[in-house]
């Protein structure tokens, strides 16, 4: 039900600072964002009724013979657009995400954030409340042919956690925070990463709807402050083979009213409740189905099985890098900040739908009363394959074809997405995967042109 104190703000805030666009925001099935701009005087009535659009022209959303779709304006998301309008506030862009209908008025099946409402609707009816945390990686480069992607040449050469003093990308930190907090949306940590020209900023923990919704604006507040600043800013999850990949490492917990049902003060597992540790051993049980969901594309395998500290492995630790799962333990005696970090989803996700397969995850083996597997804190990528048999430690997907397989095989993920657009994704990442075959590479010529 819409709330009207929201639509009054809303339109009250239009008037005020005499905005001149509302742009409405939604996604493509992959989590592409998608914009149309109404005027103002249209927003009431798009609010009361929506817009409507030809959803076929859009990945995922509709077949032909029913295009016909309806976008509706979340009020809960009206926000100013702070690149769009004066100094002084007037004359701006708004924007505020859409939920798709189909022209009956039922919610589109095919809408990604429709999707996640379902899954946090299904926890709400238990009573409980998923909120998660991202860390999200990206590399800046200087500016690029943007037709032949030539010439990738990051801003600078600092490593983690490096003060590279009056670093352009230190500025461009700065910057983004600071329109990302006049919209409303907290930061918590900022700093820069590994690779060269590669930052993280951390969002502060929300449900995960709410979050969603910032990881999309945070993704489009980063390219606008890039472009701004004469830079490219990639959330390509391995744009330099060399160097590491971006992840969105992602805390999460659940909590029934005020209660972090996560912890648990005499527990010995990590003060680690019954109920995290079977959250987590579902998510373990369910990896490799979920995997072509967290890790969509096929660079995205590049960046989780090429070692160092990419989370390749299907097992948890406290200390662990190369685990798909981690136990952060921080603060061990504050209940309220007992958390599981996942660290196998890449920077480029569709957040609605990995949140989604996440939490129905974990919720089977709380359901199921999965026991959580041998914590392993030594480095996986250190070790041969046999040892890691020997440990029971299964590896995460090694490439887009594997992960297809495996999410054909998933009831799970079928649930959660529904049959339309369970079926939709395969057939985008097997089109997807039989381009890259049908490519030769550099280091194919490289390798073996001058020798046979």
């Amino acid at each position: 039900m819409v709330d009207s104190k929201q639509v009054e703000y809303a339109l009250r805030t239009v008037e005020d600072r005499n905005v001149r666009f509302v742009r409405l925001w939604f996604t493509d099935v992959l989590g592409q964002l998608k914009s149309v701009a109404i005027a103002p005087a249209e927003l009431e009535n798009a609010i009361r009724e929506g817009i409507g659009f030809d959803g076929s022209s859009i990945e995922g959303l509709a077949r032909i013979v029913e295009s016909d779709m309806i976008a509706k304006p979340d009020p809960s998301t009206f926000q100013l657009l702070p690149w769009r309008g004066g100094e002084d506030g007037q004359n701006g862009t708004a924007r505020m995400f859409c939920d798709l209908y189909t022209p009956e008025g039922e919610p589109s099946l095919n809408d990604s954030r429709f999707i996640l409402k379902r899954a946090l609707k299904k926890a709400k009816e238990q009573g409980l409340t998923f909120y998660t945390h991202p860390e999200i990686e990206f590399y800046l480069f200087d500016q690029v042919d943007r037709a032949t992607q030539d010439n990738l040449i990051p801003v600078d050469d600092g490593g983690y956690f490096d003060h590279v003093p009056r670093s352009s990308a230190q500025d461009f930190r700065r910057d983004v925070i600071n329109m990302l907090e006049k919209m409303g949306i907290s930061v918590e940590f900022s700093h820069h990463e590994a690779g060269p020209g590669q930052n993280e900023i951390d969002l502060r923990y929300a449900d995960a709807l709410t979050t969603a919704d910032n990881i999309l604006t945070f993704r489009t507040v980063v390219k606008e402050v890039a472009l701004q600043m004469n830079m490219r800013a990639s959330f390509m999850p391995k744009p330099l083979g060399a160097f590491p990949g971006s992840g969105m490492h992602t805390h999460v917990s659940i909590f029934e009213g005020e209660n972090n049902l996560f912890y648990d003060a005499n527990s010995p597992v990590y003060n680690l409740s019954q109920t995290g540790q079977h959250f987590i051993a579902g998510i373990l049980k369910y990896s490799d189905q979920i995997s072509l969901i967290t890790n969509q594309f096929v660079n995205s395998y590049k960046r989780i099985t090429t070692g160092a500290e990419a989370p390749g492995f299907a097992c948890c630790g406290t200390k662990n890098h190369s685990a798909m799962i981690r136990v952060p333990n921080y603060k061990p005696n504050k209940g309220q900040t007992k958390r599981v970090e996942i660290r196998s989803l890449d920077s480029a996700v569709n957040p609605y739908l990995a949140f989604a397969v996440l939490l129905e995850a974990g919720l089977q083996g709380v359901e199921q009363k999965l026991p959580l597997p041998e914590e392993i804190n030594d480095n996986l990528w250190q070790m041969s394959s046999l040892e890691r048999k020997a440990l029971g430690v299964k590896p995460l997907p090694h490439s887009l074809n594997e992960a297809i397989k495996a999410m054909e095989e998933s009831d799970l993920v079928a649930e959660v997405l529904g049959e339309s657009v369970f079926e939709h994704y395969l057939k985008n990442k097997y089109e997807e995967w039989s381009g890259f075959q049908a490519q030769v590479s550099q280091f194919e010529m490289d390798y073996l042109f001058k020798h046979l």
